[in-house]
């Protein structure tokens, strides 16, 4: 949901207020919740993944308030920088990419568009390249509503206890 409404951001059809909002509550604590369930489930990966992502969340939410109260720039935090965190999540990134491609063909198709995601972020902060972020932004809509597919093929299977949203072969055996 944080990655869709961001990207509704970028492409210039809302607001920063509900994306803040969203980062904190669905973005980063529902994503750490989902990572702790995960971990007790005995998935490294989901445990991983989500609670990184989460952990992302909330530290983005925290630096567009410390920018918003003026108080970033007196800590040194530049876009440079943000172009900086995003490069540590897209070397992250680069690694559950690897392990996504054994898991099935929806989260390896979600981490591509991902990674290619993150990289175009790297781009747009770190090279200027700000006239990509529209492609950027689109990229990532697909990611998010790739994610979105397989939250539905996980409840929709389970409860029809067959698959009723194919999720495609691993493309790593």
């Amino acid at each position: 949901m944080t990655t869709l409404l961001l990207q509704f951001h970028n492409l210039g059809w809302c607001g920063t207020g509900i994306i803040f909002c969203t980062a904190l509550a669905f973005g980063g604590g529902a994503q750490l919740i989902a990572g702790f369930q995960e971990f007790k489930c005995g998935n490294n990966f989901g445990y991983s993944a989500f609670v990184s992502y989460g952990a992302f969340w909330i530290a983005l939410a925290l630096i567009w308030l410390l920018a918003d109260l003026n108080i970033g720039k007196h800590l040194g935090i530049t876009a440079n920088d943000i172009g900086f965190f995003l490069v540590g999540y897209t070397l992250y990134t680069l690694i559950l990419w690897v392990g996504a491609m054994k898991i099935h063909g929806a989260m390896a198709w979600t981490f591509t568009t991902l990674v290619i995601g993150f990289v175009g972020l790297d781009l747009v902060f770190l090279a200027d390249m700000k006239g990509i972020l529209k492609a950027v932004a689109w990229d990532l809509v697909v990611c998010a509503l790739l994610a979105w597919y397989m939250m539905a093929a996980v409840i929709l299977n389970g409860l029809f206890g067959r698959p009723v949203l194919p999720v495609g072969a691993p493309w790593i055996k």
